[in-house]
């Protein structure tokens, strides 16, 4: 079972993040500066977390100020569709690899782990509801750990990492949506394994970014608006 690791000490922690953004910004486009400025922002806040809990808000916040385009906040379809694009683009540009490395050497038994934990399925949940039945649910569990696995054998990251990020989508729901108790026993597996993997994807991610100014992350949402006009 894997444990919790503190992100301070990577080469991709906050401070050496943030030094290199602070050489290379004057000569990236005004929006993906801001991107950058508002999620290392939240890494950092990460780092200093001391709880679980906290640790996963803020990296997902820090994930989030990366990637997000203007939606309707009651959207989530359209979210997820957002985020996933935005990770495909990602793989797209690690030419180093970083992110499959990453996946497959370090975090390929914390996936199973996770593809077996109906927790963070979201199709669960909507049978908790009443909203579908039983058989539904288990069916789509069934298919979705399929391509989870096919993706698995192929080496498919992309295809990986949006399965991965549809059950982190969803732990990120039961938190932020007060579905959950704050260091609550029911959830700590599936929480643990998740910051673990949000805590080396995010610096990553972040890199990733510097490394392709040129690239389109389109407008930051919420722009820095001067209030003295």
């Amino acid at each position: 079972m894997s444990t919790l690791k503190p992100m301070a000490g990577s080469s991709l922690e906050h401070s050496a993040l943030k030094q290199r953004h602070r050489l290379v910004r004057d000569g990236h486009p005004t929006n993906l500066t801001l991107r950058i400025h508002r999620a290392l922002s939240w890494l950092h806040r990460a780092e200093q977390s001391e709880d679980m809990d906290g640790k996963f808000i803020f990296l997902w916040i820090a994930f989030n100020a990366a990637y997000a385009q203007e939606l309707d906040d009651s959207d989530r379809t359209a979210d997820k569709v957002t985020f996933t694009a935005f990770l495909q683009k990602l793989c797209d540009l690690d030419t180093s690899k970083r992110i499959a490395d990453l996946i497959w050497k370090e975090f390929s038994g914390s996936i199973r782990t996770l593809l077996d934990n109906p927790y963070v399925f979201h199709l669960f949940w909507e049978f908790q509801r009443g909203r579908i039945g039983e058989d539904e649910w288990r069916d789509r569990f069934a298919s979705a750990k399929k391509s989870a696995q096919s993706a698995l054998a192929s080496g498919n990251t992309p295809a990986l990492l949006s399965v991965m990020f549809n059950r982190l989508y969803t732990l990120r729901n039961q938190l932020i949506h007060g579905g959950a108790t704050w260091d609550g026993k029911v959830n700590r597996d599936q929480l643990r394994d998740c910051t673990r993997l949000l805590g080396k994807l995010v610096p990553v991610i972040i890199a990733l970014m510097m490394d392709n100014p040129n690239a389109l992350w389109g407008d930051a949402v919420y722009p820095v608006v001067d209030q003295n006009v």
